[in-house]
């Protein structure tokens, strides 16, 4: 999926590296996708959605990736918040 692609390129060079003291994981996760240019939204499902294309793909955010809902997209983030891993969601 070219959208998870795109998200994951983000994460591998973000714009600034997390810092738990100066933001929270969701903030910096926002702020990372909005500074290259994504339009990101509330969502009622999730942390956050995206819509491309016309189509809306609501994400959460955590720092494991055990029991994941596979309905949904996830950003998981490692507890170091040195490395991001973006997951699509399942059809």
């Amino acid at each position: 999926m070219p959208l998870i692609e795109v998200m994951q390129d983000v994460f591998n060079r973000p714009p600034v590296p997390f810092n738990p003291a100066n933001q929270t994981l969701k903030g910096w996760v926002l702020f990372c996708l909005r500074d290259r240019g994504f339009v990101v939204n509330p969502s009622q499902k999730g942390d956050f959605s995206i819509t491309t294309r016309g189509e809306k793909y609501s994400f959460k955010i955590s720092e494991s990736a055990d029991n994941l809902d596979p309905s949904m997209g996830w950003v998981v983030v490692d507890r170091s918040g040195q490395t991001a891993t973006v997951i699509a969601p399942q059809a």
